[in-house]
């Protein structure tokens, strides 16, 4: 008989999962961070930086203030950790799952006859040269590159001929991102960032697909077949067969838990052998829109009965929480949102609007203000200022004040999380 998990521990479950309940380290360093990355599996990328770019903000959700610097070099060259490939989105992970997406990269390659129309076969050609240049010049942006091709022009966000080529090879793995410049990738050839072990050919599919099953399994926790598929942006034909053998093997058991389904009917979930049962979660922290605990909106909307849509492509008059609105997380619940900009020239952390979710406790400012405190620290900012509207700014701005009045904030104030 399968066991059932309530709501509420399927919910403790995931967050512990993803590192949430622990302690923060008073300063945490390249072990910590890179002890996020293990367990998270990635870290999704954005070019939107009103507040700081999506990849810095999971590790700050789980341990704080730390030093930026330590995860860029984390994420670039031979020497580092992580190596960016089209994994959830474009996101960093870590350079040993490099060979698992072989798979995917000849899914691109073999779509690359009909890809954006042919395009692609149009300009074989193009590619070709591209490749031949990298190999004389080294590792280049698009916009080094000197060619009668590299012209911006009409669609696909403006891109060049050239630019377009190359982002479809960054996807079939003839070419790699080694670093970006102002969020502007810099391709280079496979041989000339990756080690030689990383460019063998990569397991069978269906190999390489149980093991990211697998890790997906361990940083959720529990997580329906839709929530493993959705990961890595994978077919749930694709996953069904690797979620079989991973129950085959122990490491998946399968629970229900209810409410979970359609019409509030129970749902079959699985739960990782690793997976933590927390009596409570002790946590507050600030959510980048592209953290795994919200980027898949139906789970968000089963654990936490939230719903959540970012809004920077709505237009102003019709935006209903703000442009960057950051899921707030207290302890198991996600109890609000807050919109922030880091404004530099002023040197203040503006809170833009902030919005209780029903039910949110009646502390849920106090207990988030020592945190806006601690991110204005880390963005190097002096001050936080709530400048915009929603039900929840006149109590963070009275508690602002409070703070001020009592004491200062540490910048390793942060939530009671931490990554083991």
């Amino acid at each position: 008989m399968v066991d059932q998990v309530s709501p509420a521990l399927a919910r403790r479950i995931a967050l512990a999962a993803q590192g949430f309940g622990r302690a923060a380290p008073e300063s945490p360093g390249t072990r910590q961070l890179a002890g996020v990355v293990d367990r998270l599996g990635l870290l999704q990328i954005d070019s939107v930086n009103v507040f700081e770019r999506s990849h810095y903000l999971p590790a700050f959700s789980r341990l704080g203030a730390y030093d930026r610097d330590l995860l860029d070099r984390m994420s670039w060259g031979r020497k580092g950790r992580m190596v960016e490939y089209w994994a959830h989105q474009a996101a960093f992970i870590p350079r040993d799952l490099w060979p698992l997406f072989e798979f995917r990269r000849a899914e691109y390659r073999r779509e690359g006859a009909s890809a954006w129309g042919g395009w692609l076969t149009e300009n074989r050609d193009l590619a070709t040269w591209l490749l031949a240049e990298l190999a004389e010049n080294g590792p280049m942006p698009a916009s080094a590159i000197e060619h009668d091709a590299n012209e911006r022009r009409g669609p696909w966000w403006g891109w060049s001929d050239a630019k377009r080529a190359l982002e479809w090879m960054f996807r079939t793995g003839e070419v790699v991102c080694v670093e970006r410049r102002r969020f502007e990738r810099v391709y280079a050839l496979p041989e000339q960032a990756l080690e030689p072990h990383l460019l063998e050919h990569g397991p069978p599919e269906p190999d390489a697909i149980r093991v990211l099953v697998e890790r997906a399994a361990f940083a959720l926790g529990i997580a329906t077949v839709a929530d493993l598929a959705d990961y890595w942006r994978m077919l749930q034909t694709q996953v069904r067969p690797a979620i079989a053998d991973l129950v085959d093997a122990g490491v998946l058991v399968p629970v229900e838990v209810p409410g979970w389904g359609n019409g509030g009917r129970a749902a079959t979930a699985w739960v990782h052998r690793d997976a933590r049962r927390p009596r409570r979660i002790e946590a507050v922290a600030l959510l980048s829109p592209f953290d795994p605990v919200v980027w898949f909106r139906p789970r968000t909307e089963r654990l936490f009965d939230f719903h959540y849509r970012i809004e920077i492509y709505t237009p102003e008059p019709q935006r209903k929480f703000g442009y960057y609105s950051l899921p707030v997380l207290l302890d198991d619940r996600v109890v609000g949102r807050v919109d922030l900009k880091s404004d530099r020239k002023a040197g203040v952390l503006r809170v833009q609007s902030a919005w209780a979710e029903a039910g949110a406790p009646g502390d849920t400012a106090e207990r988030l203000v020592p945190v806006l405190r601690a991110a204005a620290a880390w963005q190097g900012l002096d001050d936080v200022t709530v400048t915009g509207r929603g039900d929840l700014s006149p109590a963070i701005r009275s508690a602002l004040g409070d703070s001020a009045r009592t004491s200062t904030v540490p910048t390793s104030t942060v939530p009671t999380s931490a990554v083991p």
